[in-house]
């Protein structure tokens, strides 16, 4: 399945007058989709001979007027035949954890669909989407108690110290 199929199972998300996606909830992400969160070695800390993950893991991700945490919908990879682990795992990033749709709009968060064109020297990304919401200190803790490891770390826990 190339790119431009991918593009078509998803309509196309709403975007203001500059062309930058406006946060939204889309109403194609079910509730059971899997909402993957990549992660690399340098979103990891160590205390008490303990690693974790950084709070920076469940924050917005892009800045601008309209930050939102950046994330891959593993449903979108499996209709089109990609291995979704296979996808987000890559040098940069070694990780990745997973939320459930439903439960992250539950905490306040919309899911929407962002897919990105080739911006060398990263590819084309069409499963790519956005969290928005607020991400304030009891946000990023209920963010962090609802994820689970999707491509864990080794040697790393997801919770907090």
């Amino acid at each position: 399945m190339n790119w431009w199929s991918v593009r078509l199972m998803l309509t196309l998300p709403p975007r203001d007058e500059n062309g930058n996606v406006l946060p939204h909830d889309h109403e194609q992400i079910e509730d059971t989709d899997g909402i993957i969160r990549r992660v690399s070695e340098v979103q990891t800390y160590e205390k008490n001979g303990v690693r974790r993950l950084s709070s920076v893991v469940f924050k917005a991700s892009t800045t601008g007027e309209n930050p939102g945490m950046s994330v891959d919908l593993e449903a979108l990879a499996i209709a089109a035949g990609v291995n979704p682990k296979l996808h987000v795992t890559t040098p940069r990033w070694v990780g990745s954890i997973k939320f459930v749709a439903g439960a992250l709009r539950e905490e306040g968060f919309q899911i929407g669909y962002e897919p990105l064109d080739e911006d060398p020297p990263h590819p084309a990304n069409p499963f790519h989407g956005e969290v928005w919401g607020e991400f304030s200190k009891p946000k990023q803790r209920a963010l962090r108690a609802l994820a689970e490891w999707y491509v864990p770390i080794p040697g790393v826990e997801i919770a907090e110290a």
